[in-house]
């Protein structure tokens, strides 16, 4: 007669069987060896969390609907955006560089634009809501984070003084992000006739997709289709809401050709959450030429057929000739990321990562720290910075090639998360971007390596251990 033990034990080793050919095929071997790690250790509660979070891809068929609707969008505003577009194949130096942004983003590179670095949180949100009290037509808003504190109210208050203006404000906020604000504050500005819509909402049964942490991490603001904002900032005070750590952020306000490409993410993005398509021809205005940089607008993420974003920051790294600087708040990378740092490191390629010394998340900070050794004894320099949370995202190339936005560079914000990034193509439009890299330096401490290696044995432990799941933090 079987006994209950025996019966427990039975139905594990069943689990760890029928999972190990179904990881197996869905996964690449990294993942599906940190899926299969945590399944055999406890096979219950790793099938739970496999069934809730085993997933990274959105079905083929709402990838192939967000794709059609790009292209339909790529195709209303290419009579505005054709005159500014710069020809990827101009001179055998720009090629490479133009063209693989191009392919992987499915949207040209602009000139004709200009673009202000803000820094500072406070102003940040003080020119956002400038913006927003002077807007005639409509007000765009797409954030990961909108809390219900001061700044959340602040820019709440320009929203409904807009909308009583007769200005058209719609708002996306992701589900987990801004689960407060949409809990105490979303349905007072409804009543105003504020359109509000949460991002990917947390269902163990939605159709759209398959995990439920795949969240819309992008920053968006686009004011009349004429002015437009993206970069690492959320709407919330700067200590987050901690009272004991302030997050450094970096937002570019931009104008020019560059905003109609914000729009149409975010016109995807609406049409995603609110299953509507805006009437084009109101909110994408010819554009007018403000400046000389050339830009480009990088969307990314699971609605892609492959990992972009991934593809796009190895391939700079290794085309990079003297100098590759990094600023990001979490650093997980992956095989083929590591492999180009070094070998960038072997070419002599100087390489520089300025992250936080402090974090908020306490499994991804020791996951990141165990690349520390490794890549110190490459001859990377890290640099921890100390005024508070880095939050900044940024990467430049031989002071020719920048990213700046909502990406962090780990394995969430390539494979899983929706993330949107500014490319920036020429010294003249770097250089404010190396100069903000540089003022973190400034007030980070460099770590050395013979530091590094005194740490206590307990603390490799727990990092080697983090590092295990990283595949899939």
């Amino acid at each position: 007669m079987f006994t209950w033990s025996f019966i427990f034990l039975l139905l594990e080793w069943t689990v760890r069987l029928v999972m190990l050919p179904i990881i197996a095929m869905r996964h690449r071997p990294p993942t599906a060896l940190a899926w299969l790690t945590v399944v055999s250790f406890q096979p219950f509660i790793g099938l739970g969390l496999y069934i809730a979070l085993g997933n990274n891809r959105f079905p083929r068929k709402r990838i192939e609907e967000f794709a059609s609707l790009r292209r339909s969008l790529t195709l209303d505003i290419w009579p505005l955006l054709q005159e500014y577009c710069v020809d990827p194949f101009m001179g055998e130096r720009n090629r490479s560089r133009h063209t693989l942004p191009v392919e992987l983003s499915e949207m040209p590179v602009l000139r004709g634009n200009q673009y202000e670095l803000i820094a500072e949180t406070e102003t940040t949100i003080d020119r956002l809501i400038e913006d927003i009290n002077q807007a005639k037509q409509h007000v765009h808003l797409l954030f990961y984070i909108w809390r219900d504190d001061e700044t959340g109210q602040r820019v709440c208050d320009a929203l409904v003084a807009a909308e009583q203006r007769g200005v058209e404000c719609r708002v996306l906020v992701d589900a987990v992000g801004s689960r407060p604000f949409l809990r105490k504050q979303a349905e007072t500005l409804r009543r105003t006739g504020i359109e509000i819509h949460a991002v990917l909402p947390v269902n163990l049964f939605r159709r759209h997709a398959a995990r439920i942490d795949m969240r819309n991490h992008r920053k968006i603001a686009v004011i009349d289709g004429k002015i437009g904002y993206t970069g690492s900032q959320n709407v919330v005070n700067a200590d987050y809401g901690t009272k004991q750590i302030a997050w450094h952020d970096l937002m570019m306000r931009l104008t020019g050709p560059i905003v109609l490409q914000l729009q149409s993410v975010f016109c995807t993005d609406w049409f995603a959450a609110a299953h509507q398509e805006l009437d084009r021809k109101d909110i994408f205005p010819a554009p007018v030429e403000t400046g000389d940089s050339v830009l480009e607008t990088f969307p990314s993420g699971p609605t892609y057929e492959i990992q972009n974003l991934q593809r796009l920051i190895v391939a700079a790294i290794y085309h990079a000739t003297d100098e590759v600087i990094v600023t990001t708040p979490y650093f997980v990378p992956d095989d083929s990321l590591l492999q180009a740092i070094e070998v960038a490191r072997l070419r002599g390629v100087h390489i520089i990562l300025v992250l936080p010394e402090r974090s908020d998340q306490v499994l991804v900070s020791a996951a990141q720290r165990s690349y520390y050794q490794g890549l110190l004894e490459q001859g990377v320099e890290i640099h921890l910075f100390q005024p508070g949370l880095l939050h900044s995202k940024t990467l430049t190339i031989d002071k020719q090639f920048a990213l700046v936005g909502t990406s962090n560079m780990d394995i969430r914000s390539f494979a899983l998360n929706l993330e949107l990034n500014l490319i920036l193509f020429d010294e003249g439009a770097t250089e404010p971007i190396v100069k903000q890299q540089h003022l973190y330096l400034q007030d980070s401490r460099q770590l050395m390596l013979t530091e590094w290696k005194k740490r206590k044995l307990w603390k490799q432990l727990g990092e080697s251990l983090a590092r295990l799941l990283s595949p899939i933090l």
